[in-house]
This record gives C-alpha cells, structure tokens and sequence, in this order.
C-alpha cells in the first residue's frame, strides 16, 4: 500500500472557478439530479399546472365592466333599459288580470240577473203549477210534460226550488205568513207551503211562503 500524498491529492481537484461555470462536471454523478428537476417543471407545463408566482385569473377579466367612473357602458345601458321594461310588462300582466277576473265577475252577477229577471216573470206560472199538483188537479199529460219541462229549464241554469212540509223553518229562507201552535211540535218546522221558494246558489230569490206549527209555550 502506497504511502498517501496530501499534495497529490489537492493537485488532482478541480479548480473551483470552472466547476462554478460548468466547465468540469462534478465527480460521483452530482450533477444528474438537474436534468431531472427540468423534466418536472416542464411537465407541470404541460399538464398546465399554476406557478406559485402566477396570480389565479378572476371570472371578471374579459367581461365588459355595467359602469365606468360613475357612468353606465353601453351593456349597462342595455340592462337598465331591459330591467325597465320587465317591470313594465310585469304590471301590464298584472292588470289584464285583475280586468279579465272583474270582467268574469261582471259577467256571472249579469248573467244571473237575467235568470233572475226571467224566473220572476214566471213566478205567478209556477204558483198556479203548484198549486194544481197540491190539491190534486186532473192534469193530463200534454200539462205534465210542459210543467217538467219548464222546471228542467229553470235546474239547467242552477235555480232550485225548495219549501217542502216537515222540514225546520229557517227564517233566512222561509216567509212564515201564520204561526200555529202545535202540542206534538218539539221545535218550529213547516206545517203548509203556500209558495215554494226559489234560490240561485247561496242568493234566494223569492224566500217561500210558509205556515209554521210552533211548539207550545
């Protein structure tokens, strides 16, 4: 074994001015770890990773701004005007709905009134049909069919005929012309319909003529 030099050994050592310019490669493979560092950032280019010193792009950047300096844009004039007429069509369609709904209104109350204005013209007709049917009047059928035709066109259009014997007097539908007493009665009812009443819905008509047997006190 040879005796060791110290000055043979610095003598053989690069000189450190051309291995700080990358003129000599360092020994045992120091300088392979650079190529590899080079691969990774330009893979991260690729794969279009975000620096640490790039600032992140904002969703406003290539949008055109409503207002500069207190004055609107053109695209803020366009708005504005957009926004104005929204809410003018918005109460346009508010008041054709309201006009259509009074409108509806307007037209059930006339028609109505017609059916009213008929009904009362044939009330006396009507009586004189009840009355014949109560007492037991010969009515040959030519009659009958008339008489049931014209109560089927009175039903048609929703008018309804009530005041029957027997059931509870109500004075919002019921005319009570005779109060009798009646010792069997336990509350007031209808004895005798002289006239029937006539209704269209909750609205009476013509409220129906009765005699009442109250109880006795």
């Amino acid at each position: 074994m040879s005796e060791f030099n110290k000055d043979d050994y610095l003598n053989d050592l690069p000189d450190a001015d051309e291995l700080a310019a990358g003129q000599v490669a360092p020994e045992d493979g120091a300088g392979e770890a650079q190529p590899e560092s080079n691969n990774d950032a330009q893979s991260g280019e690729a794969q279009g990773e975000q620096r640490p010193n790039e600032e992140p792009a904002t969703p406003e950047e290539g949008e055109e701004a409503d207002s500069v300096d207190g004055k609107l844009t053109p695209l803020g004039q366009a708005k504005k005007e957009a926004a104005e007429y929204l809410e003018a069509l918005q109460r346009e369609r508010a008041e054709f709905i309201n006009y259509r709904n009074r409108t509806k209104k307007d037209m059930e109350r006339a028609r109505q009134q017609g059916i009213i204005d008929v009904l009362a013209a044939e009330l006396p007709a009507l009586d004189d049909i009840d009355r014949i049917r109560e007492h037991g009047g010969e009515m040959d059928e030519s009659f009958q069919a008339v008489a049931a035709k014209i109560d089927k066109a009175f039903e048609k259009f929703g008018v309804e005929k009530f005041g029957v014997k027997g059931e509870d007097f109500d004075p919002t539908r019921h005319d009570a012309i005779l109060h009798k007493p009646d010792p069997q009665a336990e509350k007031a009812t209808v004895d005798t319909v002289v006239e029937a009443g006539y209704r269209i819905g909750d609205r009476v008509i013509r409220a129906a003529r009765v005699v009442v047997a109250s109880p006795q006190e």
